[in-house]
């Protein structure tokens, strides 16, 4: 019998665009813009990266402004998508769905459709498979930019090679899953797949009433263990969970990571995917996830070969796609 290797290729299916930009590729960007960034590398890379006194998600957004600044033409918005994929098949990620929000790149003049237009463009410039997720923003007073993210979400919505899905991020704990009800009820009556950040600033109820809308998959959800009844539905609906470790530490989502659920989800039979959610601003790649679970709470390969599977059942995209994908990470075998 073959031994089990640890995994060497990934798949990361949380990923923020805006999140994942890195100090050469801020660099690019900026060369590419004619934008003035700080010279030391030190200086910048502490604007991209969340401070070691980072309190709480609120604190952890704040770290998205400089990167946003960079993706407010259509050419730098194509190339940050393309750098980024970029750098994700060469931490060893063979395939991602790449998530943003349209309406946060509208400060020069450029539309939410051309923003969906420049990511599509971008994704067509790399060798990565890359899909895209546009993101509505929880907040007041954008009902209209959310209506508008969720046209172009038809408009342009596909199986595989484009816009796959639609989510909603931001302040959960400030702007409660439970304002945009009628938001989902309407992708869910366009016929729009959708997951949903919740259960990670807010609690077990915010994932609740994600699971009620008709998520197809819940991003983070560490926080369901707070109601058994929530954790009973996800096992038996068998809902993915994105979950992130890093990003969960950073944002205090979890405080103590030694009562981390991840493997005690895993344990009960509930769908755990591994992912970044924001490589850039916390300094981690997917890989350094695997090996973070493993060092610390004794993740094996046979576990892992679980935690991928998981991954391609869930991913937005083909059979076609996910018969490739197991094929590419061994799951055949």
């Amino acid at each position: 019998m073959e031994e089990q290797k640890f995994a060497t290729k990934y798949i990361d299916l949380h990923l923020h665009l805006d999140g994942a930009v890195t100090t050469e590729i801020a660099r690019e960007l900026a060369r590419l813009q004619g934008i003035s960034l700080p010279e030391d590398d030190k200086e910048l890379l502490k604007r991209l990266t969340v401070p070691d006194d980072c309190e709480s998600l609120n604190d952890f957004l704040e770290c998205f402004a400089l990167p946003l600044s960079l993706m407010q033409t259509k050419e730098g918005l194509s190339e940050a998508v393309r750098l980024v994929a970029d750098a994700c098949k060469a931490q060893g990620v063979i395939y991602a769905e790449l998530r943003y929000a349209p309406q946060l790149h509208c400060d020069q003049g450029m539309t939410q459709e051309e923003a969906v237009q420049a990511a599509l463009d971008g994704i067509s410039k790399t060798d990565l498979k890359v899909n895209l997720i546009l993101c509505c923003m929880r907040g007041e007073g954008n009902e209209d930019a959310n209506e508008e993210t969720l046209r172009l979400a038809k408009k342009y919505l596909v199986e595989d090679g484009g816009v796959v899905a639609i989510d909603i991020a931001g302040a959960e704990a400030l702007f409660p899953t439970a304002n945009y009800r009628e938001l989902f009820a309407k992708a869910k009556e366009l016929g729009i797949p959708f997951t949903i950040h919740a259960g990670e600033a807010d609690g077990a109820k915010s994932v609740k009433l994600a699971l009620e809308y008709g998520a197809r998959r819940i991003g983070h959800g560490v926080r369901s263990f707070e109601d058994p009844e929530v954790i009973q539905l996800l096992k038996e609906k068998q809902i993915p969970m994105e979950m992130c470790p890093t990003s969960n530490r950073q944002t205090h989502a979890v405080e103590d990571m030694s009562a981390y659920p991840f493997m005690e989800y895993f344990r009960q039979g509930l769908k755990v995917t591994l992912n970044t959610d924001d490589p850039g601003i916390e300094g981690t790649t997917l890989a350094r996830e695997f090996r973070y679970m493993e060092q610390t709470f004794g993740l094996t390969p046979a576990g892992e070969r679980v935690l991928l599977e998981n991954s391609v059942e869930a991913a937005f995209t083909t059979e076609k796609v996910k018969e490739w994908l197991r094929s590419e990470l061994g799951l055949n075998k």
